[in-house]
């Protein structure tokens, strides 16, 4: 009889998918601008030993993946049927595709938009989509209140008479490129395949244990791109663009919460884009899942408390601090990887910038993409609770606009606390 201690350590081993050792997977050349050369990403689980990147689809939502087929309720074997799936528009190839410093964290071929992958699955390979198109109608009860009031005007086209918006919209998947991450953020590859590991708890052991595997797959969120007006217009320089890339707030975004700006700043950059659209040019709105600057929502609510029960209550002067006393560190958002969706559209200048923050500002340009203008949100789309918010990060830099609260201190003093963050 195999005694507990035996048949534990027999069923060690550094790797998810041990039948995978040995096998030479589909090369990946990232960067390659021939998809065929380039090759599919494989990161389904049906053939060990077809895979050829860590981790797989779907990010987070892969654990319920795996508690579905352990409750039973999904065979494991399932391959998706991807008929009349494929993209109701096209978006690319654009020469930004076959630049490997421009795009490294998602997968510009992901959407499977020209069939380019069809042999391979004739094969058997299960190549499934990281990137999926689609056309719909958005409805937001502010623009109806604008068009109520005469505000927006109806164009029939990219808004109706209801207040109905029509988009075309991308839901993406990150996609990481192991060796351009690394690069991207200036360190070493193996270091970075370790510390992944290690601060996942060992989730992904293939990390460390296969550097033949450069892509990995990171159960985290991506981006949902809303594109309103012409698709042409968002690639040609010629015709203005607007554009707003806003990270997940969930408590102002869908509940309305107001203690921050997100909700406000949000709709103010569709009706921007709204605009842009209708004077002939195009709008994007980029959302990112990076909840409570990718701290989550856990660490900002225990922030939110922090900040309320500090003795004199809220202040401009304690805002990052009381971030930092929590999370270690003010944001995880790591700007310098926002741009990759942008370069995916095809984009290569930005006449209209929702955004009033330098970091966001920064990534884009020193990726090669122009700004021509910067759109601050309406003083008077500021709930009165988000004044805090707004005074502190124009204190600290963090935020641009010609007019910084008077106080000297506070500006002082956050911004020495937001240098040596």
């Amino acid at each position: 009889m195999t005694s507990a201690k035996s048949s534990r350590h027999k069923h060690i081993v550094l790797t998810s998918h041990p039948g995978q050792f040995g096998t030479q997977p589909l090369p990946v050349q990232w960067g390659h601008a021939d998809p065929a050369e380039r090759g599919p990403v494989v990161a389904t689980l049906g053939d060990l030993s077809h895979r050829n990147a860590i981790g797989t689809h779907s990010g987070g939502y892969a654990v319920y993946r795996a508690l579905a087929i352990a409750s039973g309720s999904l065979e494991a074997g399932h391959r998706a049927d991807l008929t009349d799936t494929a993209p109701t528009v096209a978006i690319g190839p654009h020469p930004s595709w076959s630049d490997p410093t421009k795009i490294v964290s998602l997968d510009p071929f992901g959407a499977l938009d020209h069939g380019q992958f069809a042999d391979l699955q004739a094969q058997g390979y299960d190549i499934r989509p990281s990137i999926a198109i689609t056309k719909a109608h958005i409805n937001i009860p502010e623009l109806q209140e604008a068009v109520t009031s005469g505000r927006l005007p109806v164009d029939g086209k990219v808004l109706k008479a209801g207040g109905e918006l029509v988009v075309t919209k991308a839901a993406i998947e990150p996609v990481w490129y192991l060796p351009g991450i690394a690069q991207r953020f200036g360190v070493d590859e193996g270091d970075l395949r370790r510390t992944l590991f290690e601060q996942t708890g060992g989730m992904f052991p293939e990390l460390v244990t296969r550097p033949d595997l450069e892509v990995f797959l990171p159960p985290i969120g991506g981006h949902t791109v809303y594109i309103l007006g012409d698709l042409e217009a968002v690639t040609d320089p010629a015709r203005p663009l607007a554009l707003r890339i806003h990270d997940e707030c969930n408590g102002s975004d869908v509940f309305g919460s107001d203690i921050c700006t997100c909700r406000p700043y949000l709709v103010h950059g569709v009706e921007v884009a709204l605009k842009t659209a209708q004077a002939g040019g195009a709008g994007v709105i980029i959302y990112a899942r990076k909840e409570g600057r990718a701290l989550g929502e856990v660490t900002k609510f225990l922030v939110y408390n922090a900040r309320k029960r500090q003795a004199g209550g809220d202040r401009a002067d304690t805002y990052f601090t009381r971030t930092e006393c929590v999370a270690g560190v003010q944001d995880m958002r790591f700007q310098e990887l926002m741009p990759d969706v942008m370069h995916w559209l095809g984009i290569t200048r930005i006449d209209q910038f929702v955004s009033m923050s330098n970091l966001k500002y920064d990534a884009v340009t020193q990726s090669g993409i122009e700004i021509v203008e910067r759109i601050t949100i309406p003083e008077d789309l500021i709930p009165a609770d988000a004044q805090v918010e707004i005074k502190a990060k124009k204190a600290a830099g963090y935020y641009t606009e010609d007019e910084v609260p008077d106080d000297s201190v506070l500006a002082e003093t956050v911004g020495r606390q937001y240098e040596e963050a």
